[in-house]
């Protein structure tokens, strides 16, 4: 009688348990689905606008957005972006603004292995430089899970570099959380302007990213082992800290 009372003792926990997880299971709400086409915009402002390490803007704040289309079925997507600069005029022609056009396709190979393919117009409207800033740039990056490795090809001269078509970036990205929402941001890239071999160089970035919900806030360590890029005799690769407030809506 004893081993009966057990048993029905332990049959009864476990139904209660089936019981609480299928209703824990009922009150968590499945994903949404993403629709067919989505729309987003981005705005930032910066303490210094460093691409691949280099400061465009002489180490001074920038203003910065953008907005993207995406299609989520097809992983088609598009794009636009815009800052202010001030290193074409360092270079003696004319224009305070970056404007860039970009399209792709992006999807999955595995389940943990992602890509992304596409183009990139870099137009510096006015920017009189001879050869012309204004540069394309095919692109290729393969994710998985923190890591990210990613290509750039430039099909025409290299933002104003004489004979420099068939440059190539390369660059390496770790981005993952350490504590509470805080992004660990590690990367390494190298930047070859073919026929400007005194131009081309290495650079990094430690920094560490945090979405707050009104905005995301990001500070970063960034170097670029050049002198190379000088403006109003300033060095334009050295060490620098950049912070980043942004707004995704």
């Amino acid at each position: 009688m004893m081993k009966m009372a057990k048993n029905f003792t332990l049959i009864a926990a476990l139904t209660l348990a089936f019981a609480s997880l299928a209703r824990a299971e009922e009150a968590t709400p499945a994903p949404e689905a993403k629709p067919d086409n989505e729309v987003s915009y981005n705005v930032a402002v910066v303490s210094d606008y460093r691409y691949r390490g280099v400061s465009q803007t002489r180490e001074k704040p920038a203003l910065q957005g953008g907005a993207d289309y995406v299609n989520n079925p097809t992983g088609l997507y598009a794009g636009t972006w815009l800052s202010t600069i001030k290193w074409v005029k360092d270079g003696g022609g004319d224009g305070e603004v970056e404007w860039d056009l970009y399209a792709g396709k992006r999807g999955n190979i595995t389940a943990d292995i992602s890509y992304d393919v596409g183009g990139l117009y870099y137009f510096y409207p006015s920017n009189k430089l001879s050869p012309s800033a204004n540069t394309f740039e095919l692109y290729g990056q393969i994710t998985a899970g923190p890591f990210s490795v990613k290509y750039s090809h430039s099909t025409t001269n290299l933002f104003g570099f004489a004979n420099s078509k068939n440059s190539g970036y390369v660059d390496g990205q770790f981005n993952n959380e350490v504590y509470d929402g805080y992004i660990l941001n590690l990367h390494v890239g190298h930047q070859n302007v073919k026929n400007n071999g005194a131009s081309s160089y290495t650079d990094y970035k430690v920094g560490v990213t945090k979405d707050f919900g009104v905005v995301s806030v990001a500070l970063a360590a960034v170097y670029a082992d050049t002198e190379a890029y000088v403006g109003k005799g300033k060095n334009l690769g050295k060490t620098g800290a950049v912070l980043t407030i942004s707004k995704t809506f």
